[in-house]
């Protein structure tokens, strides 16, 4: 039997699946017991690959039963999903459509498997995550604040900064406690901070989101943060490159670590520098500041060494 490729397709209720070649289709319920007969459907078949698309957050029961249950399971891009289909010229969009558009998908890519992460990891990604959250409402609400005048509203913007602090400290302790009681963990934490720019929220960021770091060589993880420049060239006619895609809460938190090792890292800011006196735009200059930093941040774990400055 051909191993096969399967495309599932998530709403708030039910999963459309989809398996190609053959184009069998099937719908389950979103619960443990629809879960649990797919689990079993699919372990009758030779699977290669099962793809689910992303979306917001439905998906992780799914994909978390299915990895579970030993099956090959990863996550996908639904913007490269949907790019896919409009080459394809599948205008047309339905939940069942879908499906086989992913299980295509997969099937003409062939993306690479990664382990998902096990309970203490997603546990820590969570926490992280929510963290963030705690730290952009604090933030709206000061941007709020700056626009209110009546007393009553102003008093209300104090007692919820001031609650959502209270939570943000709350959390921060549940992120130490979780990362400081693993001693592999602890290990990184020490390993990333050594570098100037990292402090504990990034390297505790980039433990949860970014696992697979110092496991990866320098152009892989590059491309997995999103941080590989895309080139535009077409004969003689060469456009700008960018960058984009990937993981862009890791790569959110590399940009924070690179502003501040582009004034405190002596090695990066001189890199930086000479950027710009090269004439490159300063974002430009932070975002090679921030791959660099990536470089050296997955070199020290790969050697488990910590940061040593050139001229030290």
């Amino acid at each position: 039997m051909d191993a096969l490729f399967v495309g599932i397709d998530v709403s708030k209720d039910r999963l459309d699946v989809a398996l190609r070649p053959g184009g069998e289709c099937l719908t389950v319920e979103r619960t443990a017991a629809g879960i649990d007969r797919l689990i079993e459907r699919l372990r009758q078949l030779s699977i290669k690959l099962i793809a689910i698309e992303a979306t917001g957050g439905f998906e992780s029961i799914v994909a978390a039963g299915l990895a579970g249950a030993g099956l090959p399971v990863l996550v996908v891009n639904p913007a490269q999903v949907r790019a896919f289909a409009q080459a394809l010229g599948k205008r047309a969009k339905t939940d069942p459509i879908d499906a086989a558009v992913i299980a295509h998908f997969v099937e003409a890519t062939k993306p690479q498997l990664r382990p998902f992460p096990d309970a203490t990891t997603q546990l820590l990604s969570e926490l992280v995550t929510r963290r963030r959250q705690i730290v952009e409402m604090i933030a709206a609400e000061s941007q709020r604040a700056r626009h209110i005048t009546a007393p009553r509203l102003k008093k209300s913007v104090a007692r919820l900064q001031k609650a959502l602090q209270k939570e943000l400290t709350e959390l921060e302790t549940e992120i130490s406690d979780h990362v400081r009681g693993s001693p592999i963990w602890a290990e990184k934490e020490d390993l990333l901070a050594s570098v100037p720019g990292i402090g504990p929220t990034i390297a505790r960021s980039l433990i949860a989101d970014l696992p697979e770091l110092g496991c990866l060589d320098r152009r892989q993880i590059a491309a997995l943060v999103g941080l590989a420049p895309w080139t535009r060239q077409s004969g003689k006619w060469r456009g700008k490159s960018f960058i984009g895609g990937g993981r862009s809460n890791v790569r959110r938190v590399l940009f924070m670590g690179a502003m501040v090792a582009a004034r405190y890292n002596p090695e990066l800011k001189q890199f930086r520098d000479r950027l710009v006196d090269a004439g490159k735009p300063k974002l430009v200059a932070i975002i090679a500041v921030a791959r660099k930093l990536l470089t050296i941040l997955n070199a020290i774990l790969r050697d488990k060494t910590p940061w040593q400055p050139q001229n030290a």
